[in-house]
């Protein structure tokens, strides 16, 4: 009888019991302080997401009020040569580099969890790249080590080899920057690792018993049962590589040089915004990324159906 008159008074509290005043509050409580994050999302985020919305239909120089001209900054993107230029350049640095970094950072992630001693010291140290790949001082560093007389001709001409400016090549320039981009591979490095630690020893062991190389069990278990932490760190790398400015803007003087070969879309946007002072150009342009960025994640979230493996 007891549990039944439990039962009975959380059916009473669940439904028709009034709220106490202290109950009544924790809602206006919750409402205070979650104010000035609806504050920040509004002035911060959507504000100005609507605003160049519309500046995406003008003409805006900003200096005179938006006059509004239409599809017409939509239709000049279709007709722009060095947009088509920035396009191919940020496409081929995505689709390089992101599945480098990928490859390094899982690479890494399987020598730490052998258990090597110091293991937080080595996370460390390897995770300090990707604090510090998009700042403007590395990015500075980057230009020094591949210059006409850097770090990296020195140690070629040790050994007799004659180095170029490497930064200074349209052949090469985009090349330093993808490697700069794989040498941050210490945010997915962490990832990967924290996802090795989930897969049951059980596993390896059964594999082992029916004599399964190290190959073979990589393949046929730490590669699927990765399969969720990889599409994750593949879709959020894509969408920072997308993003890309500080690397390119430094190490090219803001020029996008040389013969554009760097010119990353940011850096192009950058340029006709306020450089130009075309804001609604660029404006468009900006909304262009995100379809482009969105149609990607799209894909990717499609795609993963066949490949990701969901232990459930």
């Amino acid at each position: 009888m007891s549990a039944l008159s439990e039962l009975s008074t959380l059916r009473k509290q669940k439904g028709g019991r009034s709220l106490s005043p202290g109950e009544k509050n924790d809602g206006k409580y919750a409402l205070f302080f979650l104010g000035p994050w609806f504050v920040g999302l509004v002035l911060i985020v959507a504000g100005p997401l609507m605003a160049s919305l519309y500046l995406s239909f003008t003409d805006y120089d900003l200096l005179s009020d938006p006059s509004f001209i239409g599809l017409e900054n939509y239709q000049r993107m279709a007709e722009d040569p060095r947009l088509l230029a920035s396009l191919k350049v940020t496409f081929t640095y995505v689709f390089v580099s992101v599945p480098l970094q990928l490859a390094a950072a899982l690479g890494l992630a399987l020598l730490l969890d052998r258990g090597l001693r110091g293991l937080a010291i080595y996370r460390s140290v390897f995770y300090l790249p990707s604090l510090l790949g998009s700042s403007v001082a590395v990015a500075i560093l980057w230009r020094q080590i591949f210059g006409s007389n850097g770090l990296i001709n020195q140690v070629l001409a040790l050994v007799g080899v004659e180095g170029r400016s490497w930064i200074s090549n349209p052949d090469t320039a985009l090349g330093t920057l993808i490697i700069l981009n794989v040498w941050t591979f210490g945010s997915p490095m962490i990832i990967f690792l924290a996802g090795l630690r989930q897969i049951p020893e059980m596993y390896y062991e059964a594999a082992s018993i029916d004599g399964a190389s190290k190959v073979r069990q990589f393949i046929s278990i730490t590669i699927p049962m990765l399969t969720p932490i990889i599409f994750f760190n593949l879709v959020l790398q894509v969408i920072g590589a997308f993003q890309s400015f500080t690397q390119s803007y430094i190490v090219s003087n803001g020029t996008g040089g040389p013969v554009d070969s760097t010119l990353f879309y940011t850096l192009y946007l950058y340029q006709r915004g306020f450089a130009a002072l075309d804001m609604g150009y660029a404006s468009a342009m900006a909304w262009l990324l995100l379809v482009i960025i969105a149609g990607l994640t799209a894909i990717n979230f499609y795609a993963s159906k066949f490949w990701v493996f969901y232990n459930d």
